[in-house]
């Protein structure tokens, strides 16, 4: 099957097939309802001209109305596709939101909108930053975030240099969270109008110098919204699914993968409960992780036994660590490689709301910046499942003031 799209160009993207959203943007507009003139409004009031908005175009319904709303804002938009599979893998169409047929989705949207399409290699940066990273977090015990990885090593790296190199001065996503210039760092990044829906928590990574040329046209919509203007711009994903799955894992386990990948790397080792008695096998540490409870194997000693879950993955003792839900509570821990948005005035502690998950609910904190780009975190109520790798972010009210990993020192357990 041949795209058709369009390979970037070394003369850069101002120079792209034709000229950029010339007299389509009105066209588009006009299949906008009422309510989204304003948006419409704001966006067209972000950017100094001349200027070119690169999208990076998943082929999902997000992203697509991103572009259709910079473009009927009257905006130079062209979009752009990171392709992140070998070729094999490309035309099987594994790969989730980068597969074959995801490209072709932007495509049509990009033709329906008018706008140039574009597909960059980013192959080996994203097989090198984000999966390679994936399998040596779970070799080593560790629970990562890959969609944070992504976010910092590629698409607002990787492809945002390229864009910037080729004439785009801002890149665009089809993600939610909302940006705004001021702040120590000359920019303040918030969470989404719709807090279902937030992505703040996956972009704390972005630098600064990043961020500030980010657009996120749908930081202020619900989802429900986002569906409307796919379906009002006549876009065919209007009501293609949400991806719930790792892109590059597609439609398999995740354990699948760590099986084909670390062959070798790892063995079968002992469980044992919290008194250090044997009550299992595993199968090897990286199919596990830090209050998982399912897949383990273990028999119930007695009728009324509670059920058991993993508190800590030993990799020293090469030993799976479970108990009671209790077990999995934390009053506090550290975190490493700390960034911050908002640096802290003093070298005291500092209230702030912490979010340990993607999707988890916000719990209240004191926090405090230590030595080694790390920071000490005490949870106001004790915490489950707070698993090493795993990015703990902190906002004031809904601003994202700094975050970092999850991390456990020598010798400490999570218990």
């Amino acid at each position: 099957m041949v795209l058709a799209t369009h390979a970037m160009g070394a003369r850069g993207l101002h120079q792209a097939e034709a000229p950029v959203n010339s007299g389509s943007s009105g066209h588009t507009a006009s299949l906008l309802p009422a309510w989204a003139m304003p948006l419409l409004e704001r966006l067209a009031g972000t950017l100094p001209r001349p200027t070119l908005v690169a999208v990076a175009m998943s082929g999902g319904v997000d992203s697509s109305v991103a572009a259709g709303l910079l473009s009927a804002a009257g905006l130079p938009v062209v979009g752009v596709t990171m392709r992140l599979w070998a070729e094999e893998d490309f035309e099987r169409g594994e790969g989730g939101c980068c597969s074959l047929d995801a490209v072709e989705d932007a495509r049509r949207v990009c033709s329906r909108l008018g706008i140039p399409h574009y597909v960059i290699n980013l192959r080996e940066q994203f097989e090198r930053a984000v999966v390679g990273h994936f399998l040596e977090e779970y070799r080593g015990g560790r629970t990562p975030n890959p969609c944070v990885r992504c976010n910092e090593t590629v698409k607002f790296a990787d492809l945002y240099l390229r864009m910037s190199r080729v004439g785009a001065s801002h890149l665009a996503t089809g993600h939610y969270a909302q940006v705004e210039q001021g702040g120590p760092a000359g920019v303040v990044l918030r969470r989404a109008h719709d807090s279902r829906k937030d992505q703040s928590y996956t972009l704390y990574r972005t630098p600064p110098e990043v961020l500030i040329r980010c657009l996120f046209p749908l930081g202020s919509l619900e989802k429900p919204r986002v569906r409307e203007l796919a379906a009002a711009l006549g876009l065919g994903v209007a009501a293609k699914p949400d991806s719930q799955e790792l892109c590059f894992v597609g439609g398999g386990d995740h354990r699948e993968l760590l099986a084909k990948e670390l062959t070798g790397s790892f063995s079968a080792g002992p469980v044992v409960d919290r008194e250090g008695v044997l009550v299992g096998r595993h199968r090897g540490l990286p199919f596990y992780t830090v209050g998982q409870r399912h897949g383990l194997g273990l028999a119930a000693r007695r009728p009324d036994a509670e059920p058991l879950y993993v508190y800590a993955v030993d990799r020293a003792r090469n030993t799976l660590r479970v108990g009671p839900w209790s077990s999995l509570l934390r009053s506090n821990c550290h975190i490493c490689r700390v960034v911050a948005l908002v640096p802290p005035s003093s070298r005291g502690w500092h209230r702030a709301t912490a979010q340990l998950r993607a999707h988890a609910r916000p719990t209240p904190v004191t926090w405090r910046r230590i030595p080694g780009e790390r920071a000490a975190i005490r949870f106001a109520t004790p915490q489950a499942a707070v698993s090493p790798g795993q990015s703990l972010v902190l906002y004031d009210g809904d601003q994202v003031v700094a975050g970092g990993e999850i991390e456990v020192e020598p010798g400490e357990e999570f218990n």
